[in-house]
């Protein structure tokens, strides 16, 4: 009996993962910010492309709705784009 338990408890540890591995690319995009700004970096910019596209010099921090789509970390255009109104 401790058998089948055991068996259904670790064919279960699988499909909780994947629940949760398809996870909304604005959620994951703020919890990334969120750990930036935790370590105190500055000027960057966080961007939402299809898996597909290049990534250019940015780096990828993320996979999101199920891996359709990816999160590139890129330094220093924050700086370079100035918010209208504001010099």
């Amino acid at each position: 009996m401790k058998i089948l338990i055991a068996i259904g408890a670790v064919s279960l540890v699988p499909a909780c993962s994947f629940a949760q591995g398809a996870k909304a690319c604005e959620e994951l995009k703020t919890e990334i910010a969120a750990k930036l700004d935790a370590k105190g970096v500055k000027n960057y910019t966080l961007d939402i492309v299809a898996k597909d596209a290049d990534a250019g010099d940015a780096k990828v921090v993320g996979t999101c709705e199920g891996g359709t789509k990816k999160i590139l970390y890129k330094r220093g255009d924050a700086a370079a784009k100035k918010e209208p109104g504001k010099e």
